[in-house]
Protein backbone atom coordinates (compact mmCIF):
# COMPACT_ATOMS: atom_id res chain seq x y z
CA UNK A 1 0.00 0.00 0.00
CA UNK A 2 2.48 2.45 1.15
CA UNK A 3 4.99 1.36 -2.15
CA UNK A 4 1.57 2.27 -4.46
CA UNK A 5 1.45 6.15 -2.80
CA UNK A 6 5.02 6.90 -3.17
CA UNK A 7 4.29 5.67 -6.83
CA UNK A 8 1.29 7.41 -7.67
CA UNK A 9 3.00 10.71 -5.63
CA UNK A 10 5.73 10.52 -8.02
CA UNK A 11 3.62 10.27 -10.91
CA UNK A 12 1.93 13.50 -9.74
CA UNK A 13 5.15 15.12 -9.19
CA UNK A 14 6.51 14.29 -12.86
CA UNK A 15 3.11 15.56 -14.16
CA UNK A 16 3.50 19.01 -12.37
CA UNK A 17 7.41 19.29 -13.66
CA UNK A 18 5.60 19.21 -17.36
CA UNK A 19 5.41 15.41 -17.74
CA UNK A 20 2.58 14.87 -19.63
CA UNK A 21 0.43 11.51 -21.25
CA UNK A 22 -0.43 10.94 -24.76
CA UNK A 23 -2.23 8.66 -26.49
CA UNK A 24 -1.04 7.08 -29.71
CA UNK A 25 -2.24 4.20 -31.98
CA UNK A 26 -1.05 2.21 -34.67
CA UNK A 27 -3.81 1.93 -37.21
CA UNK A 28 -4.84 -1.34 -38.55
CA UNK A 29 -2.55 -0.21 -41.42
CA UNK A 30 0.02 -0.09 -39.35
CA UNK A 31 -0.65 -2.68 -37.81
CA UNK A 32 -1.18 -5.13 -41.09
CA UNK A 33 2.41 -3.70 -42.20
CA UNK A 34 4.26 -5.67 -39.28
CA UNK A 35 4.95 -1.32 -37.95
CA UNK A 36 3.99 -1.79 -34.48
CA UNK A 37 7.55 -2.26 -33.21
CA UNK A 38 9.26 0.26 -35.04
CA UNK A 39 6.55 2.71 -33.82
CA UNK A 40 7.23 1.50 -30.01
CA UNK A 41 11.14 1.24 -30.73
CA UNK A 42 10.84 5.14 -32.00
CA UNK A 43 9.10 6.23 -28.73
CA UNK A 44 11.63 3.81 -26.48
CA UNK A 45 14.65 5.46 -27.95
CA UNK A 46 13.48 8.61 -27.41
CA UNK A 47 13.35 8.66 -23.91
CA UNK A 48 9.48 7.96 -23.64
CA UNK A 49 8.01 5.86 -20.82
CA UNK A 50 4.85 3.79 -22.21
CA UNK A 51 2.49 2.94 -19.64
CA UNK A 52 0.03 1.38 -21.44
CA UNK A 53 -0.54 -0.43 -24.30
CA UNK A 54 -3.21 -3.06 -25.90
CA UNK A 55 -4.22 -5.09 -29.21
CA UNK A 56 -7.73 -4.57 -29.90
CA UNK A 57 -10.73 -3.74 -32.08
CA UNK A 58 -12.53 -1.12 -29.98
CA UNK A 59 -16.07 -1.57 -32.45
CA UNK A 60 -17.73 1.19 -34.46
CA UNK A 61 -19.83 2.91 -31.94
CA UNK A 62 -16.36 3.36 -30.17
CA UNK A 63 -14.45 4.97 -32.78
CA UNK A 64 -17.43 7.06 -33.52
CA UNK A 65 -16.89 8.42 -29.81
CA UNK A 66 -13.42 8.69 -30.76
CA UNK A 67 -13.39 10.57 -33.61
CA UNK A 68 -16.52 12.57 -32.43
CA UNK A 69 -15.53 16.19 -33.52
CA UNK A 70 -15.23 14.87 -37.17
CA UNK A 71 -18.72 14.01 -37.67
CA UNK A 72 -20.01 16.52 -39.65
CA UNK A 73 -16.97 15.95 -42.41
CA UNK A 74 -17.55 13.73 -45.63
CA UNK A 75 -14.66 11.74 -44.85
CA UNK A 76 -16.38 10.77 -41.02
CA UNK A 77 -17.97 7.32 -42.31
CA UNK A 78 -15.01 5.94 -44.22
CA UNK A 79 -12.26 6.84 -41.28
CA UNK A 80 -14.79 4.87 -39.08
CA UNK A 81 -15.30 1.82 -41.17
CA UNK A 82 -11.62 2.03 -42.14
CA UNK A 83 -10.62 2.10 -38.51
CA UNK A 84 -12.67 -0.76 -37.75
CA UNK A 85 -11.22 -2.85 -40.39
CA UNK A 86 -8.52 -4.35 -38.26
CA UNK A 87 -6.75 -4.49 -35.36
CA UNK A 88 -5.57 -1.43 -33.42
CA UNK A 89 -2.52 -1.19 -31.36
CA UNK A 90 -3.64 1.60 -28.38
CA UNK A 91 -0.45 3.34 -26.07
CA UNK A 92 -0.27 5.81 -23.61
CA UNK A 93 3.34 7.12 -23.53
CA UNK A 94 4.58 9.57 -21.01
CA UNK A 95 7.58 12.03 -20.74
CA UNK A 96 8.18 16.18 -20.42
CA UNK A 97 6.03 17.41 -24.01
CA UNK A 98 5.08 13.84 -25.16
CA UNK A 99 2.14 15.17 -27.07
CA UNK A 100 3.85 17.87 -28.91
CA UNK A 101 6.99 15.86 -29.58
CA UNK A 102 4.76 12.40 -30.05
CA UNK A 103 3.23 14.77 -33.12
CA UNK A 104 6.58 16.04 -34.66
CA UNK A 105 7.33 12.16 -34.22
CA UNK A 106 4.55 10.72 -36.04
CA UNK A 107 4.96 13.61 -38.46
CA UNK A 108 2.29 16.15 -40.61
CA UNK A 109 -0.97 13.90 -41.35
CA UNK A 110 -0.90 14.12 -45.05
CA UNK A 111 2.53 11.40 -45.47
CA UNK A 112 3.28 13.68 -48.65
CA UNK A 113 3.55 16.99 -46.41
CA UNK A 114 5.45 14.81 -43.56
CA UNK A 115 9.23 14.75 -43.57
CA UNK A 116 12.31 11.57 -44.17
CA UNK A 117 12.66 10.66 -40.57
CA UNK A 118 9.17 10.82 -39.23
CA UNK A 119 6.86 7.93 -38.64
CA UNK A 120 4.76 8.97 -41.55
CA UNK A 121 7.10 10.20 -43.58
CA UNK A 122 9.17 6.98 -43.83
CA UNK A 123 5.83 4.78 -43.86
CA UNK A 124 3.51 6.38 -45.57
CA UNK A 125 1.78 7.64 -48.46
CA UNK A 126 -1.62 8.16 -48.56
CA UNK A 127 -3.32 10.07 -45.80
CA UNK A 128 -6.20 7.44 -45.91
CA UNK A 129 -3.30 5.00 -44.78
CA UNK A 130 -0.88 7.58 -42.58
CA UNK A 131 -0.37 4.75 -39.78
CA UNK A 132 -0.76 5.60 -36.99
CA UNK A 133 -3.39 8.28 -34.56
CA UNK A 134 -1.28 10.65 -32.05
CA UNK A 135 -3.39 13.09 -30.02
CA UNK A 136 -3.04 16.94 -31.02
CA UNK A 137 -3.14 18.65 -27.10
CA UNK A 138 -3.26 17.36 -23.63
CA UNK A 139 -6.59 18.02 -23.77
CA UNK A 140 -7.61 15.83 -26.41
CA UNK A 141 -5.11 13.15 -25.10
CA UNK A 142 -6.60 13.16 -21.75
CA UNK A 143 -9.72 12.22 -23.68
CA UNK A 144 -8.06 9.62 -26.10
CA UNK A 145 -6.95 7.80 -22.87
CA UNK A 146 -10.04 8.10 -20.18
CA UNK A 147 -11.80 6.07 -23.83
CA UNK A 148 -9.47 3.47 -24.17
CA UNK A 149 -7.74 2.77 -21.03
CA UNK A 150 -9.06 2.40 -17.51
CA UNK A 151 -6.99 3.41 -14.93
CA UNK A 152 -6.43 0.01 -13.68
CA UNK A 153 -4.58 -0.68 -17.14
CA UNK A 154 -2.25 2.12 -16.66
CA UNK A 155 1.25 1.13 -15.12
CA UNK A 156 2.55 4.09 -12.42
CA UNK A 157 6.15 3.31 -12.16
CA UNK A 158 10.07 5.07 -12.06
CA UNK A 159 11.87 3.76 -15.05
CA UNK A 160 15.45 3.76 -14.84
CA UNK A 161 16.76 4.77 -17.59
CA UNK A 162 15.29 8.72 -16.32
CA UNK A 163 18.14 10.01 -15.08
CA UNK A 164 20.12 9.26 -18.07
CA UNK A 165 16.99 10.92 -20.14
CA UNK A 166 16.12 13.82 -18.10
CA UNK A 167 18.07 16.37 -16.15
Amino acid sequence: MVATLLTLFSSFTKMAQGYERTFIAVKPDGVQRGLIGEIVKRFEQRGYKLVGAKLCVPGKAHLEKHYEELKDKPFFKGLVEYMNSGPIFAMVWEGKEVVKMGRVMLGATKPQESAPGTIRGDFAIDVGRNVCHGSDSVATAKREIALWFSNAELAAYDAVEAPWVYE
